[in-house]
């Protein structure tokens, strides 16, 4: 599956500090473009539920951020701010100036776009954000298990660990895909963004950036919330008394990839207002 989607995809390089940085795009003659913004440590495959059927509709695109994935370091300082400027820069090569889109961001990723929004506002249909932390609240311990000191079963069991205390609400989900995806992205990771969790930088962000329809959405047991969840939402509205606001039972912080059904509908429902 993820070889399928890749070969359908159209590659692009972009400047990135003294590197380049990695974008993937689907149906780039399609309608308006989405902006899918993938977590910490990962990779554009965290929404590989969602891009088959976005891009029978639209033009998505999904850059690895810079640091992870195959796209290399951001300059300094490496931080959201600046990893948002590295972000519009490549953006501009790929999607015309004049054209209206929706964003999409994961964890790291909704952190991201909250900086990409308060630049790009004019140009946004909506915002949305998925198992989003940097909202002045704490965030919950998790514990992690090392991987690369491990090969063979001792290396796969590592990470359905850590896919069971950090990304899914209910283990028995984790699949062969799952593990294969935080293989090939805990392979690429060397951003450090959990650092950013804990600050207020994207309620910060997002409350200037009114005007753009905010969307978010949370799995019940997303550990880095539990069981305070509630202080993020209420964060959120204070921030943003607009935002629609949605909370998936049972999922946890992926919650695009365990809950797809119930995140797909979602989107469906949120992207399509702006048409």
């Amino acid at each position: 599956m993820l070889a399928e989607l890749e070969a359908a995809a159209t590659r692009h390089e972009t400047p990135c500090g003294d590197g380049r940085m990695v974008w993937r795009v689907w149906n780039a003659g399609g309608g308006a473009p989405v902006m899918m913004l993938h977590g910490g440590s990962g990779s554009w495959r965290h929404w590989v539920k969602q891009i088959p059927w976005l891009a029978a509709e639209r033009m998505v695109v999904a850059p690895d951020i810079p640091g992870l994935g195959e796209s290399d370091d951001p300059p300094e300082p490496q931080d959201p701010a600046t990893i948002a400027q590295v972000l519009i820069e490549g953006l501009a090569g790929i999607v015309p100036d004049t054209s209206l889109m929706d964003l999409v961001g994961f964890s790291f990723g909704a952190l991201t776009a909250g900086f990409v929004a308060k630049l790009l506002a004019p140009r946004l249909r909506s915002v949305t954000i998925c198992g989003a932390g940097a909202l002045g609240t704490p965030r919950s311990p998790v514990s992690m298990m090392k991987v690369r000191d491990k090969t063979g079963a001792a290396k796969v069991e590592a990470h359905r660990h850590n896919l069971a205390s950090l990304m899914f609400g209910d283990p028995s989900r984790i699949d062969a895909l799952a593990l294969e995806i935080q293989e090939i992205n805990s392979n690429g990771a060397r951003l450090k963004s959990r650092q950013f969790a804990p600050s207020g930088n994207l309620r910060d962000a997002l409350a200037a950036a009114q005007g753009v329809p905010l969307n978010a959405i949370w799995g019940e047991r997303d550990a880095v919330a539990w069981p305070n969840l509630h202080e993020r939402v209420d964060a959120l509205h204070g921030a943003r008394p607009d935002a629609r606001i949605a909370v998936v039972p049972g999922a946890g912080h992926w919650v695009a990839y365990e809950a797809a059904a119930e995140v797909d509908a979602l989107l469906r429902d949120w992207l399509r207002r702006g048409d």
